[in-house]
């Protein structure tokens, strides 16, 4: 921490010092104005009457005495304001002090039993997978290549769709130039009718059908598989927690017996703690800023307007 001037009970309040520190910062302020109005020169204009474009404003002849005046109110401003952050920063550092209690031994609880290397994780799809023969997945993989690129070509936005949708929308005729204006018919031959892309997709609908159905018999199948031997792991997981629990009781009930005798220690040394930080909150709280001599001219000049 930065060097402060805290003395208990003599000086100023952090209230007064606040107040001061604004007022600095105020005077301070107008005579920057002052000096930022200073200019080389005045410009005005004879018309009927002389009017000013400019008014000038010449160098003051006090000028040192502004600067050091002003100086002098920036260097108090900050020895205030530095005296404020240090009664704070003291202030902060007694509220969120803590007692040390490194000096008490704490009680270390008994091992709890492991049984992490006997626990069954539970199993997902592919444990269902393998279980089927090779014969009943390679069934279940054509079907899906079926279903699925059946399914592309059928569902929207596949190209039989989009065929459907272009049809109406197919002129009888187009034109185009071969040179300046000079057109010729270009002929469109269309390949189905609607009832032609109509039929194909109630065929390719039906046997979606069919393939589909298949991979959801095998993906049911699969699905019942999973559940099963999650229930045969999840019964053989729930013996060894109870035997676990049992055991870790007995262990928790010897420690804490040994816990509540650190904690009643530990309470004692808190509390006394407590007391002396209360203590010492208040002495600080309690301190103001001892004005050094170099800036109490300053603070003269205002502590009729900051009385308390």
């Amino acid at each position: 921490m930065k060097k402060h001037s805290l003395k208990v009970n003599n000086g100023l309040s952090i209230s007064q010092a606040q107040s001061i520190s604004n007022l600095c910062n105020q005077r301070a302020e107008e005579i920057n104005q002052e000096i930022s109005s200073i200019n080389n020169f005045s410009k005005s204009v004879r018309t009927y009457e002389n009017h000013i474009i400019q008014k000038g404003r010449p160098m003051p002849e006090n000028i040192i005495d502004m600067l050091e005046t002003k100086a002098k109110l920036h260097a108090c401003q900050a020895f205030l304001m530095e005296n404020i952050k240090a009664k704070n920063a003291l202030l902060n550092d007694a509220k969120f002090a803590s007692a040390d209690i490194s000096g008490v031994e704490k009680p270390v609880k008994g091992d709890y039993l492991n049984i992490d290397d006997d626990l069954l994780e539970q199993v997902n799809e592919d444990f269902g997978w393998e279980q089927l023969s090779s014969e009943e997945y390679n069934e279940y993989l054509e079907a899906e290549a079926y279903a699925s690129h059946i399914g592309q070509f059928i569902h929207k936005n596949g190209k039989l769709a989009l065929l459907k949708q272009e049809l109406p929308h197919i002129p009888d005729i187009e034109w185009m130039e071969i040179e300046k204006d000079k057109k010729v018919p270009v002929t469109i031959n269309i390949h189905h009718t609607s009832k032609d892309l109509f039929n194909l997709h109630e065929k390719l609908a039906k046997l979606h059908r069919v393939y589909e159905q298949k991979v959801n018999y095998y993906k049911s199948k699969v699905k019942n598989i999973v559940t099963e031997e999650n229930a045969r792991i999840a019964k053989h997981n729930n013996d060894l927690v109870n035997k676990k629990q049992l055991h870790d009781q007995e262990v928790d009930n010897v420690y804490y017996k040994s816990l509540e005798e650190y904690n009643k220690k530990v309470a004692s040394i808190k509390s006394q703690f407590e007391i002396d930080r209360q203590e010492k909150i208040k002495e600080i709280a309690s301190m103001r800023i001892f004005v050094d001599n170099r800036f109490k001219d300053v603070v003269d000049m205002f502590m009729e307007s900051v009385k308390e």
